[in-house]
């Protein structure tokens, strides 16, 4: 790589996860585009700004003024940033001196994963049923994973901002007999059912142990959600199919929430990293239907189109978004 000029800043990008970094470079000439990308294993380092200082070192970037925009899996509002899925905490401000940046942004990373929404081109995205999106109408993004992230996009003076939340956690609503009987059964596990503990890999597996419960009147073996899918998708267990089918029909009742919630006729859209691995159940099932049986209201969620993103690297295509935009 050849070393950029003192005088051009240069826009730094991350997606910071429990397991990985991911590091980048922002075009500025194409927001659609990042370069220079690269992956370290959090694990491999005591601290993120050994991570980013071995970065900046390695694409010889330490006499540049750099402008950072870090999406990072964990709150951002305070100073003080204390990683969920690590032993990591640092000072923005700390961070900023000690790399010796010119700017620092933080956001969260469904923030940045909403960011990305717009930019997204037809081949990084998968339509699911009908429904046609609206220019610069709100859009919504929800995402099965380890929890359930969600996220709004308002498109202000031709500019989107990220409205965030904790979406995910809001009372799970059974919408048929079966899904009364799921919530009872979870019930005797928990306090309060959320939407995350049935639209999450943790989720999906409670599904599993509750319907064999339901079905045999004791507690099984349990099988993680990749052997769940993985099971439904090959037709080797009617439980498991049975699982993931509710799986899909509840993923639409909620993401048909946030189309009423927002009315988000820009379009809803499915992040995360479970949903991908299922594409053709999601589209067989009664995802769709779900999503837009909504009563009285049924016509706002049927004019908007629902999606479920493929794009790889939906974070740091936002957090380029992001920096570029700001």
């Amino acid at each position: 790589m050849t070393t950029p000029s003192t005088q051009q800043p240069v826009n730094l990008i991350a997606d910071i996860g429990g397991t990985n970094i991911r590091l980048a470079l922002a075009d500025i000439n194409h927001s659609d585009k990042f370069t220079d990308l690269q992956t370290f294993r959090c694990a491999d380092y005591d601290s993120l700004a050994d991570v980013i200082s071995q970065y900046i070192a390695s694409k010889n970037l330490q006499d540049s003024q750099i402008n950072a925009c870090l999406a990072i899996a964990c709150p951002v509002d305070d100073d003080l940033i204390s990683m969920t899925n690590l032993p990591w905490q640092f000072s923005q401000q700390a961070l900023k001196k000690q790399l010796g940046l010119k700017q620092l942004t933080l956001i969260n990373d469904y923030t940045a994963i909403a960011m990305a929404i717009p930019l997204l081109k037809a081949e990084q995205k998968v339509q699911i049923g009908s429904g046609e999106a609206t220019a610069n109408k709100p859009i919504s993004v929800c995402g099965p994973g380890t929890g359930l992230g969600v996220a709004n996009l308002i498109s202000v003076d031709n500019k989107w901002h990220c409205i965030s939340g904790e979406g995910g956690h809001v009372d799970f609503a059974p919408v048929d007999a079966i899904e009364i009987e799921v919530l009872a059964y979870l019930k005797t596990k928990k306090s309060r059912v959320s939407y995350e503990q049935l639209l999450s890999g943790y989720g999906l597996e409670q599904i599993y142990q509750a319907l064999m419960f339901i079905q045999h009147g004791k507690e099984c073996d349990k099988l993680t959600a990749q052997e769940i899918s993985a099971n439904a998708i090959n037709k080797y267990c009617a439980v498991c199919q049975q699982s993931l089918t509710i799986f899909c029909q509840v993923l639409g009742s909620f993401a048909g929430n946030l189309a009423l919630t927002l009315n988000s006729q820009g379009g809803v859209y499915i992040a995360g990293g479970i949903v991908p691995r299922f594409i053709d159940y999601l589209k067989a099932s009664q995802f769709r239907a779900r999503f837009e049986s909504k009563g009285r209201l049924s016509h706002i969620p049927k004019q908007a189109p629902t999606y479920v993103i493929t794009e790889q690297q939906p974070g740091l295509l936002g957090a380029a978004a992001y920096i570029l935009q700001s």
